[in-house]
Formats: structure tokens, sequence, C-alpha cells
């Protein structure tokens, strides 16, 4: 298995159509191709030998297509870096991965010369872009000078990417995939459902995360033009699914919740959409109803994994979404892929019995070969033969898979233990809720207590009381939350996670004040 393979036969077997279109510009397969091999030899020239990293610190693009290409197809291994990063954080991955030659865009090339200065000085800078970068080479004309490379047709278990995680927990830590992870998920989500067929497929998720990564080579499998656009903005994301009649379209729950509530909704036509992919996140029951009726004719398919798999391990297919969005299944993360098989341990390690609660486990050949230059991680998530997610869930009598929280993230108040997420979906049943996070925060009687942070629909201003009476209609009452708190914007990961880490920190550094 070699992810250059689809764009093999892409090219052999439909030269005109087209591969890639960005901003009306639209890229045959063939053209498509002959960039990337180009390209691929312009990195071998600047020294990339086989297994060596490069690089890219870019908005999403046709180029960034062609960069994830032309590196496997060079022989390389790809760290896509995150553009939210600091310099910090991106010159640690950089240097972590021993990062070879770096692409980098306009928007990013003000901070080439702080990173120079923090990574290895044999760091080659490729400039996408006008932006005057010292001693860079320019992309356009690196590929213009450049003879076609041949495939270097690396494959299996050889490396492919190391994606690092967001660091929510320490430093970043770097996931290795190999071109069996990659291609065997693609594969198993390909066949899971019927998505768009060769429909254009809209890139709307950062590239550079492994969710955004995957669905370049499910689209690519599928021979779907790839549609892209170099950040989320709802009207703009409603207007490409019109002009391109894209068929798929792969969207995080607040993303979805944004086209739903922007003012073109109402007149874009969005009737070829014929799969709507959903996941990094946990959605409300309410936000889902909305979705599934202003999107009747699409097929919705939840996802559920992580990066260290590849990334999905479940789908909740279009068939298992019911016209009612409060039927029970539709809580669940869906059942297993073909490729994944899933147990439920307790904390001793042995297996829970259907209906109990326990962390999710993972073995499959989507699990990743381990986390970059550290055997010891490695060893703690992989020991077992088993990838331990830290997720806690359990499985139903029918084997749909219910992820109740992250381990990390249970509350425990007053000796009871209180899911954050289902306490979450109580709350978003709440018209006036826009988006909503659950934490434990340090409580002299309890311990811990459920702690909400509300982020209210524009318009809309609701209180403490409101919620709470709200809350008692779905959720025992210890869980309900004992205060909250009301923002006007949540911290959200590229993923489009909202990150608790964040809004846990306040509250747990007062109590340590207090303590000390």
């Amino acid at each position: 298995m070699y992810l250059t393979q689809a764009l093999h036969k892409a090219r052999r077997e439909r030269p005109d159509a087209p591969f890639t279109i960005h901003a009306g510009r639209r890229q045959g397969c063939a053209a498509f191709a002959d960039r990337v091999a180009r390209l691929a030899g312009g990195l071998r020239g600047l020294g990339l030998a086989p297994g060596d990293r490069v690089g890219m610190l870019a908005a999403n693009s046709d180029r960034y297509i062609e960069y994830i290409f032309a590196t496997l197809w060079a022989g390389g291994v790809l760290n896509p870096v995150n553009t939210r990063w600091t310099v910090s954080e991106i010159a640690f991955s950089l240097e972590d991965s021993d990062t070879r030659i770096l692409i980098v865009d306009d928007a990013f090339a003000p901070l080439v010369e702080a990173l120079r200065a923090r990574c290895a000085a044999d760091l080659a800078i490729v400039r996408l872009g006008a932006a005057a970068i010292p001693g860079a080479q320019d992309y356009e004309a690196l590929i213009a000078a450049s003879a076609p490379a041949e495939d270097a047709l690396r494959h299996d278990e050889d490396l492919a990417a190391i994606l690092y995680t967001g660091g929510t927990t320490g430093a970043p830590k770097g996931v290795m995939l190999s071109h069996r992870n990659m291609y065997t998920d693609a594969l198993a989500l390909t066949a899971a459902a019927d998505h768009g067929g060769d429909a254009p497929g809209l890139h709307v998720a950062p590239l550079f995360h492994v969710g955004g990564l995957a669905v370049v080579f499910q689209f690519a499998l599928r021979r779907a033009p790839q549609v892209t656009l170099p950040a989320f903005e709802p009207g703009e994301v409603l207007r490409l699914i019109e002009a391109e009649r894209a068929g798929d379209v792969f969207l995080v729950p607040v993303m979805l919740r944004m086209l739903l509530d922007h003012p073109d909704m109402a007149r874009r036509d969005v009737s070829s959409l014929r799969s709507i992919r959903y996941g990094a996140a946990p959605i409300d029951t309410a936000l889902l109803g909305r979705a599934m009726r202003a999107f009747p004719r699409a097929g919705f398919l939840q996802v559920y994994g992580q990066t260290e798999c590849a990334p999905v391990v479940t789908v909740l297919a279009p068939q298992d979404h019911t016209s009612d969005p409060r039927a029970a299944h539709m809580r669940s993360a869906g059942r297993p892929i073909a490729t994944a098989e899933i147990r439920i341990l307790d904390p001793a390690g042995g297996e829970c019995p259907t209906g109990e609660v326990g962390e999710i486990v993972v073995r499959g050949p989507t699990v990743m070969q381990g986390y970059w230059r550290r055997p010891e991680e490695t060893a703690a998530a992989l020991g077992d033969g088993w990838m331990h997610t830290g997720d806690a869930g359990r499985f139903d009598a029918q084997g749909y898979l219910y992820v109740v929280d992250r381990i990390r993230d249970m509350i425990i108040t007053g000796g009871e233990n209180v899911y954050s997420v289902e306490v979450e979906n109580a709350l978003a049943r709440h018209e006036g809720v826009s988006l909503c996070a659950v934490i434990g925060v340090p409580d002299e009687t309890w311990g811990e207590r459920v702690h909400a942070v509300v982020l209210c629909r524009p318009g809309v201003t609701l209180c403490a009381r409101t919620l709470t009476e709200h809350c008692r209609g779905f959720i025992a009452g210890y869980k309900v939350p004992r205060s909250f708190e009301f923002v006007t914007e949540m911290p959200l990961s590229p993923a489009g996670k909202v990150l608790k880490k964040d809004l846990r920190a306040p509250h747990w550094a007062r109590a340590d004040r207090q303590v000390s």
C-alpha cells in the first residue's frame, strides 16, 4: 500500500478531469501529477533523502495538496505544521522531528527568521508566495527548474507522516503514521458509507490536522476533485457548495452550527451535498436535528477516533441516523469500522461487561507505529498491543459505542462520577445555548463541583437559575452544574474542540494560590 497510488490511477484514467480546485484555479489529474513529480524532484535537489521530513506552514490551498503528494512521491515524510502554534511550538516540532525542508506561505513568512534562530542551521526554506525571505527557494521556480522524479514508492510500514498532537498535557508528541495506517483507514472509511462519489469534495478542516489530511486520501481514492479554501468561513463554504456542486464535506460540530446560523444558509443551493461527515468533538442532539432538517438530501456520517488511529475507528452510518435525533443509538459514536477491533477495559485491564463504562482501547492496522522518539510513552500507549485512547466509553447490546468522556475530564463530586459530555448534552438542549463546556473546579465541600461555561446565541441572555431548572429536566441533581460562567467566546483547538484545559486553568491556579 502506498499513498501516491490513487494519483497514478487518476493520471492514467482521467488525465483531464480536475484533481484540485482553489480560488478558481483548476488542475487536471495529469497536470497535477506532473507538478507533483517536479516538486518531488526539486525536494530531492534540496537534499531530501528517503525518510527525511518536509514541513508545511501554510493555509489550505491546492499547493498544500501538492506538498502532501510530492513529499510522499519524493520518499519523504510529512510534517504538516499547526498554523495556530507559537514560534516556540513550531520550532519544537521542526527540531524534534529533524525536519529538513520547510515550505512557508506569505502569511507565515515573518516567522522564518525567528524559526531559523531556534532550528538547525541546515533547515531549507521554500517560499510559497511573493514575500521576501532571504536565502529561500521560490516554490514555482523550484518546480519549473526541476525534472520530474520517479515515485519512490515507499509503502506499507514505511513512515508517511509525523503528526504532532496539540500538547494539551505537555510538550507536543509526534504521532508516527505509516503508509499502511493511512491507506487502510481511507479504504475503510470509503467502504463504510456512500459518500459523495466522484463529485467534488470540499476541504474545510485544516490540512495540518489528521482529519483534514485523511480526507485528502479519501477523496483521492474516490476520484473526487479536491476543493480547498484557505480557512473555514461559513459564507464562503456555502458559496462553494453551490458553485462547485460539492458532494461531500467533513465538519466539526462548531462549524456545522456556524453554517446553520449563517444568513446565507437560506438562499444557497446546497442540494448537491450527498454526505456530511462530522466528528472530532461531541455533538448535541438539538444541533444534529437542525442539521438533518436543513440538509435533507445528505447522508450524515459521524466519525470517532484520534490521531493515533489514523484517525477513525467507528462510524455512525447514514442508515443509523433516524428522523428522531433523540433515538438512543443517535447518541452513540456508531460501530467499529471493518479494520478496528475495540474493547472496553476496567482499571485492572479486564474487559468490561456490555453497558459498563471503561477505557476504550483499539487494535488494528490503522493504529500508529508509536510516538516519535518517545519509547516510554509509546510503551504506555501500546505496551499490551492495544492503543489506549484515554477515552471512557461503553458498548450497548447492539455493538454501538458510546463515548462518555475523556477519562481526565470526568468530574468526581461528592464521591459521584459525573461525565461532562452528559451534562453538556443537557445544556445544549436549551435553544439559547450556542456552545457549552462542563469542567470540574475546586470546591471545599465537594472536592470538585460541576461548573458550566456557556456561550449564548446572539441576542440571547441566560442566567444560572434558568439553566439549572432546564438541566433538572434531563439529568440527576448531582450532575446539574453548581456554578455557571457566561462568556463571549470559547477557546477552540484547530480541530474545533473546546480547550477545557484553558477553561480549568484559572480555577485551579486560584486554588493553588489559596493553599500556598
